[in-house]
């Protein structure tokens, strides 16, 4: 079902764009448009087939020509908005209602059509560029301090690093990751934390997290669960790179902490991807699962939960934890409306801090990107929170 909007509303976005090439293109060129845009559309099409039967062999070249496809769709979607404006303007401009006898194009509307269709493509290629710096410029820092009256005592005091949704892959190159890196370290956390989205969509490219974080010095241990892109394929080699690479992977597992006589338990929930891996109906675990996660931890146990999504934090919750650890949402990463962010289309839990009956949940604006290399309104995000008892 899933598929099959998804195919009907590129034809009906392709179909209105087709109009509007015809419009804008001398005599003779218009011709072209049909093929061109068949041409430009057979890689997405064949790179969505072959992404739902999750074989990823011919995604290595079809990947960049499916991505340009993508790219077109919101261009093609940008044009259109920027021709309902312009026949706007030009009906408040003129009051133009249409005469009898009257040519079906009057040339003047035409050439205005151009010109608004230019400016907008102008002012979106400079968004663009300012989205691709804000994107690949060094990430915001954020310190937070927590505060709980429950707190173990001797974890007061305690420096966590949350790192999310690297979306290592062709749009995050290694020298990136390297860079986060160096920057986290910079931070000298106890714990680091990654919650989710270490690939763009295939497992291979955990290999640029494993070069990047190799040997992190972080005393108290470096954890991680997957997000939903890890399960777009298998996802065991990504757990075992994680391993290797010296991260303890808690997918509806739990782990103890200790620190200056005190204890603590890292519970992770895994993604509900894991129920439909592919796509389909190949499953790599339960999903989310409260019960399975905290099986065996001792009821007054302190907990803190890693859950990819926000929208799970009921069920992180149900694991007892006073603290819960999220990514996801990228903070919405393109958010074009002032005071609007776009995140809230996947749930109430967009980024930073909530707060419901003294537990807290703390969403991350990750560090990658997805589909587009562009961040607006919405920079990248280490976080450094300290834990303290009240």
């Amino acid at each position: 079902m899933l598929a099959l909007t998804f195919i009907v509303l590129i034809f009906g976005l392709q179909y209105f764009h087709r109009q509007l090439l015809h419009r804008l293109l001398p005599k003779g060129y218009d011709r072209w448009v049909t093929p061109v845009l068949i041409l430009i559309h057979v890689p997405l099409a064949l790179y969505m087939g072959i992404r739902l039967t999750g074989n990823a062999g011919w995604l290595q070249w079809l990947r960049p020509l499916s991505r340009a496809g993508l790219y077109f769709q919101i261009l093609s979607a940008f044009n259109l908005v920027m021709w309902l404006l312009s026949e706007g303007l030009w009906r408040l401009r003129h009051l133009w209602k249409p005469q009898p006898g009257q040519p079906p194009e009057d040339p003047a509307r035409r050439t205005f059509l151009r010109q608004t269709t230019a400016a907008g493509v102008g002012l979106a290629s400079y968004g663009v560029l300012a989205g691709r710096r804000e994107a690949h410029g060094d990430p915001d820092v954020v310190h937070l301090q927590l505060y709980f009256p429950d707190l173990p005592p001797g974890m007061d005091g305690l420096r966590i690093a949350q790192i999310s949704d690297l979306h290592a892959g062709p749009l995050v190159k290694a020298p990136l990751v390297a860079r986060w890196r160096t920057l986290v370290q910079a931070e000298r956390p106890e714990m680091l934390l990654l919650t989710g989205d270490v690939t763009d969509s295939i497992p291979e490219e955990a290999g640029i997290v494993e070069e990047a974080f190799r040997n992190f010095p972080a005393p108290l241990g470096r954890y991680a669960i997957l997000g939903n892109h890890d399960y777009f394929t298998d996802p065991r080699p990504i757990w075992k790179i994680l391993e290797r690479t010296g991260f303890q992977c808690l997918e509806n597992r739990w782990a103890y902490v200790y620190r200056n006589g005190s204890r603590m338990a890292l519970v992770g929930l895994q993604d509900p991807m894991a129920r439909h891996g592919h796509f389909r109906d190949i499953r790599y675990g339960p999903g989310p699962s409260p019960k399975i996660a905290t099986e065996g931890l001792p009821a007054d146990t302190w907990r803190l939960c890693l859950s990819h999504r926000p929208s799970d934090w009921p069920l992180a919750r149900q694991t007892g934890a006073r603290l819960t650890l999220s990514g996801h949402t990228h903070g919405g990463q393109i958010n074009l409306i002032p005071f609007v962010n776009s995140a809230l289309l996947l749930g109430p839990y967009a980024q930073g801090i909530y707060r419901k009956d003294g537990d807290v949940l703390y969403v991350n604006r990750g560090l990658g990107v997805v589909a587009l290399p562009v961040r607006i309104g919405a920079p990248p995000e280490i976080t450094l929170i300290t834990l303290r008892r009240r």
